[in-house]
């Protein structure tokens, strides 16, 4: 029995022997190794590297709810306003011998309803809910937006991004409307750092964005020439100027018919310095913006007024106070351009050409970036802004702001003279009423609705609450108000009665007003990632 435990032990020992010999003559299958994803800190919080590259990248984003409530005066424009907004932020920086390469994106996908939050003209794109119907039709838009999308590279930055004139964009504010610059656009644009916090920003800049019409009143019918656009709202179309009038009168013996729709020609430049250090952050910025009409119709060249070149200056100062609480901040602005409303924050945005008076509806003015004169010249318009800002945190959790904004636009008053303003524009009170200067007077009459020039007033407060890091809700209260000082206009919300030679009040005399304003509330619920 002992013999044969032995064998069996001795035969097991060899099988396990020769079984071993034969594995190490396998080959070994080692697993891959696995790349994790690792945090990036070269550029700051909430980037890693991308697996396989020496990118790194931060994907970041937004939702938001926003509601307002407006004191509109006319029962044609909507008081409610909705809109619950998407964002997606991408950015991927890159280390380099030259520096970082940086490419950003900012996509931002919201449903708005309403007066005040939509835009009119984008009703309907792709799926978008079209908004045709009856009670429907300019009331909702869906819509898709590259807020931004620009590279930076060796101090140049090119694509989609925030103009480099603007200092201050409605930062404090839920919703910045004010007198102010505030425009994404397509640039070209080249940085030089100097050291000590100076920079110095050289643009060329896409004009669409920043464009306002040219106002051309439509020539008399003697003249043959007009397009019937209603001129009288300065909508940007076919007009004409004289070319010799009788002598001691303003009649014209003959007129050239000028097409003043704006096309793309030279870009804006747009020119800034800026310092930032610890105490805060100061820019002075500069732009020209080219303004040309198609020129003279009906002739294989095209003839008409030569180009004018608008301008702006401005600065603006952001002053750190930690002294008053962790956060607080001041900033101050102003500017001033001749034919450059854009610039000075007096206009509405891209797309609006035609009058608007951007607060209720009692009237309406003209926002245009140059009149043709009868002459066959541009005049270039005035205007001029300033701002202030203040952000206060009462404690972590609660901050509040106060904002104001004050701006003017004007017109030169020699445009008033027929033989010297916008050919076609003639005088007389509204609508056959009698005015100050009676029936059939000139251009001066103030009662004319044309080139008024006005100022305007926007300001307010809000006070927002953070109860956890990266959520705000809060509210907001602003008031804008707007001003003719040398004209009043016809009050559009008051009740006329037909009668022979025009339109009267039913109390016999024209109803009149020489302001407009309107009362804003607004709701917030934001949350950042």
């Amino acid at each position: 029995m002992k013999r044969v435990k032995t064998l069996l032990l001795g035969s097991a020992a060899g099988l396990c022997a020769v079984a071993g010999a034969q594995a190490a003559d396998l080959p070994v299958q080692k697993a891959a190794p696995v790349e994790y994803v690792r945090v990036c800190t070269a550029h700051g919080a909430g980037f890693f590297f991308i697996p396989g590259t020496d990118t790194c990248l931060r994907v970041g984003g937004r939702a938001r709810f926003e509601y307002q409530y407006s004191s509109q005066n006319a029962r044609a424009t909507d008081v409610s306003s909705w809109r619950g907004l998407g964002r997606l932020n991408i950015d991927a920086r890159t280390a380099t011998p030259y520096g970082t390469l940086r490419a950003f994106i900012r996509f931002e996908i919201a449903s708005r309803t309403g007066g005040y939050l939509r835009s009119g003209t984008q009703e309907r794109f792709a799926n978008a809910f079209p908004a045709t119907g009856i009670d429907t039709a300019g009331q909702l838009q869906k819509y898709v937006d590259v807020d931004k999308a620009f590279v930076q590279f060796a101090g140049i930055t090119a694509g989609r991004a925030q103009s480099f004139f603007d200092f201050y964009a409605g930062d404090l504010e839920l919703i910045g409307s004010g007198q102010y610059s505030n425009t994404n656009t397509n640039l070209l644009a080249y940085t030089a750092t100097f050291g000590s916090g100076f920079t110095a920003t050289i643009s060329i800049e896409d004009p669409i964005y920043r464009r306002a019409p040219v106002f051309a009143q439509a020539a008399p019918l003697s003249m043959g020439q007009g397009n019937g656009f209603g001129p009288a709202l300065g909508i940007a179309g076919v007009s004409s100027i004289a070319t010799g009038y009788f002598p001691g009168t303003t009649i014209p013996t003959g007129g050239i018919g000028v097409n003043v729709i704006q096309k793309n020609d030279m870009p804006d430049f747009v020119g800034a310095l800026r310092y930032d250090s610890a105490w805060g952050s100061a820019q002075v910025m500069g732009s020209v913006h080219e303004i040309k009409t198609i020129g003279r119709i009906g002739t294989p060249v095209a003839v008409g007024p030569d180009a004018e070149y608008g301008w702006a200056i401005g600065a603006g100062v952001k002053v750190n106070l930690p002294q008053l609480a962790p956060g607080d901040q001041l900033w101050l602005q102003g500017a001033y351009g001749q034919g450059a409303g854009s610039y000075t924050g007096l206009y509405g945005p891209p797309g609006g050409d035609l009058a608007l008076s951007n607060v209720t509806n009692k009237f309406q003015i003209n926002q245009v970036d140059a009149v043709l004169q009868n002459n066959g010249q541009l005049n270039l318009t005035e205007s001029w802004s300033v701002m202030g800002a203040f952000l206060h945190y009462w404690s972590p959790e609660w901050r509040q702001a106060v904002f104001a904004t004050y701006g003017q636009q004007n017109f030169d008053p020699r445009l008033r003279n027929n033989n010297f303003g916008p050919v076609g524009i003639t005088g007389g009170a509204p609508l056959g009423a009698t005015g100050p200067a009676g029936p059939g007077a000139p251009f001066v009459n103030v009662f004319n609705p044309t080139l008024m020039s006005y100022d305007q007033f926007y300001g307010g407060t809000n006070l927002i609450w953070s109860p956890v890091r990266d959520l705000d809700i809060g509210v907001e209260v602003v008031y804008q108000r707007i001003w003719l000082p040398r004209a009043v206009a016809n009050n559009n919300l008051g009740t006329f009665a037909p009668l022979a030679g025009g339109l009267v009040t039913t109390g016999g005399a024209a109803r009149v007003t020489s302001f407009d304003d309107n009362v804003m509330a607004r709701i917030r619920v934001q949350r950042d990632f």
